[in-house]
């Protein structure tokens, strides 16, 4: 029985039984991105038998004067795409699709933060260094650079000076290492613990479906329900931030938002952001407060959720200290 094919492999066996002559004014209509997706379809299709083959060719309603099995492979691949691009381009997307750890494994080093990158890369030697420094984009090795010890970097800098192109074996040397060391460990250490997330989507529900989720998933699993609620960070733990912190959030949060929000806040919290603002913005705000009445609980819970985000973003910012958690229990 003939494997199914998905579509790129269609026509991946298609441009292969046209033959690299025929194969070559179709690929100089490509874009650089189909080029590659479907070399990428080429050199792994592997065998196709015969039976496939003229199933294909009838699914297309092409008609060849011979058909047979075909082979897809680097070889067949690299010669068809240089009947009409640039060797340059083609040595480039053969690099790109070759091994298991090639482009795929290069663009995500790419994306690791560049001062995770630079602790790792510190402990390692300055020309493996200089070698992932090549292969990464500039502006990303930059910013990786100026993480390094001055002294390391500069033997670093050195060595990309001097280096010509790296030899196939050792590119592959340091490539295997990277991704099973480096990137298998920062995949683990990515992982984050289910009661975190939990805890972070039950800070987005509201007040009375909070407590009631929390109420049952207790009674199944006290445990995990306590370790979530030491996890969350609600409006109430905006106490623990200083004065100047508190100043800063009152900056970032709109009034509306703040004069209900602390509507529903207890007296403690409430004078902890009033005795941080100025005597005549204070009595102003304790005027709004008063003249708001009666106001729905969702309506609070919605206000305290967006001081509480905002005070999320400007400690992602670093502009002010935001202690996750609830207090922890201390012995005197």
């Amino acid at each position: 029985m003939s494997r199914p094919l998905t579509g790129p492999q269609k026509a991946a066996a298609l441009m292969l039984a046209l033959g690299e002559e025929n194969a070559a004014p179709l690929f100089a209509r490509m874009h650089e991105d189909e080029i590659r997706d479907l070399s990428i379809a080429m050199s792994t299709l592997g065998t196709l038998a015969v039976a496939s083959v003229e199933g294909l060719l009838e699914e297309f309603g092409l008609a060849l004067g011979q058909t047979g099995s075909l082979v897809g492979s680097f070889e067949s691949t690299e010669r068809m795409l240089s009947k009409t691009l640039p060797r340059e381009r083609v040595l480039q997307i053969m690099e790109e699709i070759r091994g298991p750890a090639g482009r795929t494994m290069w663009d995500k080093l790419g994306n690791v933060n560049e001062g995770v990158l630079a602790n790792y890369l510190k402990n390692e030697y300055p020309q493996t260094v200089a070698v992932v420094l090549s292969k990464v984009k500039p502006d990303h090795a930059a910013r990786v650079l100026t993480l390094l010890p001055e002294g390391f970097a500069m033997e670093v800098v050195m060595r990309m000076l001097r280096m010509e192109n790296v030899q196939k074996e050792a590119l592959e040397g340091v490539e295997k290492t990277l991704k099973a060391e480096f990137m298998s460990n920062l995949a683990r250490s990515q992982r984050r613990d289910s009661h975190e997330v939990m805890a972070e989507i039950f800070n987005n529900l509201d007040r009375a479906s909070e407590s009631r989720i929390l109420a049952s998933l207790e009674e199944r699993n006290r445990d995990s329900a306590e370790r979530i609620r030491s996890l969350m960070f609600t409006f109430d733990d905006l106490k623990r931030l200083d004065g100047p912190g508190i100043q800063v959030l009152l900056r970032g949060v709109e009034k509306e938002k703040l004069t209900l929000a602390l509507k529903g806040a207890s007296g403690d919290l409430r004078e902890l952001f009033l005795k941080n603002m100025t005597e005549r913005a204070a009595k102003l705000l304790r005027d709004d407060i008063q003249s708001l009445g009666p106001v729905r609980l969702k309506d609070v819970d919605e206000a305290q959720a967006a001081v509480v985000l905002a005070a999320k973003e400007l400690a992602a910012q670093g502009q002010i200290n935001l202690a996750e958690g609830r207090d922890e229990e201390m012995i005197t």
